[in-house]
C-alpha cells in the first residue's frame, strides 16, 4: 500500500472512533443564529449586532474570585438604562465562602440597577457546581435566597451533568429555592458533543429551566426538549466579533 493510501486508511479509521463520530455529527447540525432568539448573555466588551431584538438580558456584573478575602470584583463601568428589557445581573463565582461585605455589594448593585430605571428580574449565580457537590451548593443557595429580597428572583447556571445525573432529592430541594436554572451546553465557543444524551435523562427535572447556546455553535433541539413542562426557552451567549474596520484589515 502506498504511504498516502495508508495514511488515508488510518485517518478513516480514526474518524470512526466514538469521539470523532460525535464531532462529525455536531458539525452537521445547524449553527445557532443569534437573530432567531430574544434572550442573550452579554459579557462586558461584547457589542450585540444591531439586528438583534433582545427582550431578556443576562449581564455579567462581577466576579467573586479565588485568592485573598472574598469580595465582589465589578466588571462594568457605570449603570446603563435598558428600557423594555428584563435584566438579570450575573455574578460569576469561583468560591462560596462569601462574607457579609460580598453579599452587601451584590445587593447594592441590584438596587442601583433598579433605581436607574431598569427592570431587574433577579440575580444569577454562575458557579460550576460538581454533581457530587450539589448538596453543599443547595445549602449555600438556601442562605443566598434568604438574603435576597423577594422582589428579585434567583437563577443559577447548571452543568449538563448535574442537571441530568444529580440526586433527585437534592434537585427537589433546589426546586424550592430557585426560580430557574440555565443549562450550559457549551465550553468556550464550542457546543459540547453528545448533548442529546443528557437531555434524555431530564424528563423529570423539577426546576424551570432555559438552555444556553453559544452563538455560532452546532445545535439541533433533542426530541421532546421543547415540550418539557419546565422548559422556558433559550439564552444565546454572544461572542465578541471583530469590528468592521478590523475585519477589513484597518
Amino acid at each position: 500500500m502506498r504511504p498516502r493510501a495508508a495514511l488515508a486508511t488510518l485517518l478513516l479509521g480514526l474518524c470512526l472512533l466514538p469521539g470523532c463520530q460525535k464531532q462529525r455529527e455536531a458539525a452537521q447540525k445547524p449553527q445557532v443564529q443569534a437573530s432567531a432568539h430574544d434572550a442573550f448573555y452579554l459579557w462586558p466588551g461584547v457589542t450585540p449586532s444591531p439586528d438583534l431584538r433582545p427582550k431578556t438580558l443576562y449581564l455579567l456584573d462581577g466576579e467573586v474570585r479565588h485568592g485573598g478575602a472574598p469580595r465582589l470584583t465589578r466588571l462594568r463601568m457605570g449603570t446603563p438604562h435598558l428600557p423594555g428589557k428584563a435584566v438579570w445581573l450575573v455574578v460569576r463565582a469561583d468560591r462560596l465562602d462569601w462574607d457579609a461585605a460580598t453579599y452587601a455589594a451584590i445587593l447594592a448593585d441590584l438596587d442601583q440597577w433598579q433605581k436607574a430605571g431598569n427592570s431587574i428580574t433577579g440575580l444569577q449565580l454562575d458557579f460550576d457546581a460538581a454533581t457530587r457537590g450539589i448538596g453543599n451548593y443547595a445549602r449555600f443557595l438556601k442562605d443566598l435566597r434568604a438574603r435576597l429580597p423577594r422582589r428579585w428572583q434567583l437563577s443559577v447556571t447548571g452543568l449538563m451533568d448535574w442537571s441530568a445525573h444529580g440526586d433527585p432529592q437534592q434537585l427537589a430541594t433546589m426546586a424550592g429555592i430557585l426560580d430557574e436554572v440555565v443549562i450550559q451546553t457549551y465550553q468556550g465557543q464550542t457546543t459540547i458533543a453528545g448533548y442529546d444524551s443528557y437531555f434524555v435523562r431530564m424528563a423529570h427535572f423539577p426546576i424551570p429551566f432555559r438552555v444556553a447556546l453559544v452563538e455560532g455553535g452546532a445545535w439541533r433541539a433533542p426530541p421532546a426538549l421543547e415540550q418539557h413542562p419546565r422548559f422556558r426557552g433559550y439564552v444565546v451567549f454572544l461572542l465578541k466579533h471583530p469590528s468592521p474596520q478590523t475585519r477589513a484589515g484597518a
